[in-house]
């Protein structure tokens, strides 16, 4: 198994930093793409959530994220955009394969429409709540243990 993590212009270094935690917690994260104003490792801001987890994880920092995208697809990589969208698919409802890239947007903003035109799917995590949508950091998480648990 084999994900690599997307990062289109995150605005929350403490996001960040907490998905590189949930990152190595899963442990089948093999790089994070660091996309935009998506700060790097280096933000003192990152670290007090990544709590070290910038050291275990690979990353690299791309001015647009269209490069990062471009790279995934020559791997061969399909590309899933964790987005709300008319024709996205429940998370739970789909196989993974045993490569895959996730892709997470702006807090308020979400995935561009012309990085969802270059996605392989779009997924989503159904709530229950009256909020349309949880924290990036926790949809990292729960996106990076439900495929580990599925793919185990």
């Amino acid at each position: 198994m084999e994900i690599h993590i997307i990062l289109d212009n995150i605005r929350s270094a403490f996001n960040v930093g907490s998905i590189f935690r949930s990152a190595d917690g899963a442990g089948s994260v093999k790089k994070i793409y660091l996309c935009g104003m998506t700060t790097d490792i280096n933000n003192p801001k990152l670290d007090k959530t990544a709590l070290g987890a910038t050291e275990m994880i690979p990353s690299e920092h791309y001015d647009e994220t269209i490069e990062a995208i471009e790279e995934i697809k020559e791997m061969g990589i399909p590309i899933y955009a964790v987005e709300l969208t008319d024709d996205a698919q429940n998370f739970q409802k789909i196989e993974y394969p045993s490569k895959v890239a996730l892709l997470f947007g702006h807090e308020k903003r979400g995935v561009g429409d012309d990085i969802l035109k270059r996605v392989d799917k779009k997924v989503y995590i159904p709530m229950r709540g009256l909020k349309e949508s949880l924290n990036v950091a926790n949809c990292a998480s729960i996106m990076l243990y439900e495929i580990t648990r599925e793919l185990d």
